[in-house]
């Protein structure tokens, strides 16, 4: 286990841009602001970043020009890859661990002026259009209805992981969405694709979360406490489908998983705090199961009434309050905020003790999951 690549690497410096609904700026200087940050974070500073990853939406090779970064190397841009969202932050750790870099700029920003159309039906979209599948909400749908008909899950139990995210969220200074909601109010939410209500789909934001991907051999100059990559995984096993997988309700999250707990000796009960992804609340659910937390089909039960994933519970979840509420950057606020409770720099919502964390993002066929420790 000591060799594995992961060990050679971890977190040096984190950044978050201002975040918000319309904030009317470019992807471009939302990655640029929480890049400036990261790396002031870690220490560095541009001429010490010798690599880049990301997502996106501002493209790498803008944000090295503006930067003025000489670069060793840079991550493959856009298309599809294991691992999910968190790909690129795999790439990073293996950029480190190989020595091909020492510092790596990982980003993802979103910003809701470039939101994209699609015109037509085309690739995929050919056959989920045509039968009304529009977006993410009705695929998502059509898994969470085959939870609840093979195992009884119910609404109510979803919403106990909404009604949570929007308390921890009411902790968040940067959250879309701090009011408090009840369970009487998520029930009531109008329709978005049965059994989904508005409140169980996450919130389109504007922003921007960076970090610094460092050889291991930088900890002693991390001006913050380093984290570091205990495990990864981005297994994908399956057909690269949201609809043809033989594991239809645990979708891609079940491969991740069991190839995060293959590569290290901690198990789920050593975890004090778990950020997943949420962009609808059964996703959250069903990484709840399938990272082990509590046995297939019983995530319900698991959730209900919010006690055990929230603030204080024996599993803290979406501390800061997920997608759900602080909105979606797509699985990188969620590491953003592992890596603060981690470092003891979560303020009012942060997670006593918390030494092991489970950065976990995306749903379908195409998954990846991060424990981190301090």
């Amino acid at each position: 286990m000591r060799e594995l690549l992961e060990r050679r690497a971890l977190v040096s410096g984190v950044g978050i841009s201002k975040t918000g609904r319309r904030l009317g700026r470019s992807g471009l200087e939302l990655a640029l602001d929480a890049a400036m940050t990261a790396i002031a974070d870690a220490g560095l500073t541009v001429e010490d970043i010798d690599g880049i990853a990301t997502m996106g939406e501002a493209p790498p090779d803008d944000v090295k020009n503006s930067l003025g970064a000489r670069l060793a190397w840079m991550a493959p841009f856009g298309g599809q890859g294991a691992g999910g969202h968190l790909r690129y932050v795999v790439q990073a750790i293996m950029a480190v661990a190989t020595g091909l870099c020492r510092h790596v700029l990982v980003y993802r920003s979103v910003s809701m002026l470039s939101g994209e159309f699609r015109d037509g039906a085309t690739g995929d979209a050919a056959w989920h259009i045509p039968f009304h599948e529009y977006s993410a909400a009705s695929m998502v749908a059509m898994h969470a209805r085959r939870h609840m008909h093979d195992y009884g899950t119910t609404r109510e139990q979803l919403g106990a992981i909404a009604v949570t995210s929007r308390r921890h969220a009411a902790l968040n200074e940067q959250a879309a969405l701090r009011e408090p909601i009840t369970l009487d109010e998520y029930l009531s939410a109008r329709w978005i694709a049965e059994p989904f209500g508005l409140l169980d789909c996450d919130i389109p934001i504007d922003g921007a979360v960076a970090l610094i991907v460092s050889a291991a051999d930088h900890e002693p100059d991390c001006p913050n406490v380093p984290v570091r990559f205990e495990a990864l995984a981005c297994g994908t096993h399956g057909k690269m489908s949201w609809d043809q997988r033989v594991e239809f309700t645990s979708m891609g999250q079940d491969d991740s998983a069991r190839q995060l707990w293959s590569r290290t000796d901690l198990k789920p009960a050593d975890v004090d705090v778990v950020e997943i992804y949420d962009g609808f609340t059964y996703l959250a659910l069903n990484w709840l199961e399938n990272l082990g937390f509590c046995k297939r089909g019983e995530g319900g039960p698991f959730v209900e009434g919010g006690i055990r994933i929230s603030l204080g519970g024996e599993l803290p979840m979406n501390t800061y309050g997920g997608q759900l509420s602080a909105g979606r950057l797509h699985g990188y606020w969620l590491l953003y905020e592992a890596i603060l409770q981690l470092q003891g720099r979560a303020g009012a919502r942060q997670v006593d003790g918390a030494e092991v964390a489970i950065a976990a993002a995306g749903g379908g066929p195409n998954t990846g999951c991060l424990l981190l420790t301090r």
